[in-house]
């Protein structure tokens, strides 16, 4: 193209405010460290009643990660099925998680394990400091993050909603931050969108992916509305009376949510104001 060409289809920045605006929908990608996901729901592999369900679920959700619980699947004996069969690799990423692990040893250990089988050096981080409400290990968490980030992993640590514990998650490598909604498995929806609000006004150099306590689609359009990257479900798509028809509603409100974020809401108001101008109309 020659240059005079080239300056015909520039305009100043009034001109193109609206067409910079529509190419924000239409490459709305999320990045991750080295990977770019267009999906950004996020689902699981526990609880369903059937492999088979779990694969229709994931299919319907349209999501393109999927978080594996190291320490409770089969990665050894072929012989054996396994929820891994189940996950098509051609379409999700395999993000392996640490439930079930209560000190740091425990989960660098598990996270480790996930690589050396080749599942990925990518790691939902989750560090337990309480078994009845399964609320992170903040001092465990950030100390394997920073040790499983020196070994070169990829960590998204499940965290709590506090804005100090997330900073020091982020100066110890993780490339994304996970704030609970919720208690995991809950259902209760999101219940601290105060500090979640927080948290995305003040974090903006990594991703933040509500992690836990969604149990319907409005709380996961919720969750991108108040400005998170994206979201992760397990038990809300397969505890649900149809879990392949939650999983399609999941997907649908997060990309109502992100959506809606990006148009901007009109401002709340205290009193009426009509929708149809007073001017022109008949006396």
């Amino acid at each position: 193209m020659a240059d005079n060409d080239s300056e015909e289809i520039q305009m100043p920045f009034e001109a193109c405010a609206d067409c910079r605006r529509k190419m924000r929908f239409m490459s709305d990608s999320l990045r991750i460290a080295d990977r770019v996901f267009e999906s950004r729901l996020f689902v699981g592999t526990g609880k369903y009643r059937s492999n088979h369900e779990m694969a229709r679920c994931h299919a319907a959700s349209g999501a393109e990660v999927v978080t594996v619980a190291v320490r409770r699947v089969n990665l050894t004996d072929k012989s054996k099925e396994s929820m891994l069969d189940f996950i098509d690799r051609s379409k999700m990423f395999i993000l392996p998680n640490t439930a079930g692990c209560y000190n740091a040893e425990e989960a660098i250990r598990t996270a480790r394990l996930a690589r050396e089988v080749g599942l990925s050096n990518w790691v939902k981080l989750e560090v337990i400091g309480d078994q009845k409400t399964l609320f992170p290990d903040n001092e465990g968490l950030i100390e394997a993050t920073r040790v499983l980030t020196r070994e070169g992993f990829v960590v998204l640590p499940y965290t709590n909603d506090d804005l100090v514990n997330a900073r020091k998650l982020i100066e110890a490598g993780a490339a994304a931050v996970m704030p609970l909604g919720a208690p995991i498995g809950s259902g209760l929806g999101i219940q601290n969108t105060t500090n979640l609000r927080i948290l995305r006004e003040m974090i903006t150099e990594v991703p933040l992916i509500v992690d836990a306590g969604v149990g319907t689609a409005s709380d996961a359009a919720i969750a991108l509305e108040l400005g998170y990257d994206g979201v992760l479900m397990n038990t809300a798509i397969a505890e649900a009376e149809d879990a392949e028809k939650m999983a399609e509603a999941m997907k649908l409100a997060v990309k109502a949510g992100r959506l809606a974020y990006l148009a901007g809401r009109m401002p709340k108001k205290l009193y009426a104001s009509a929708s149809s101008p007073l001017s022109g109309v008949v006396r």
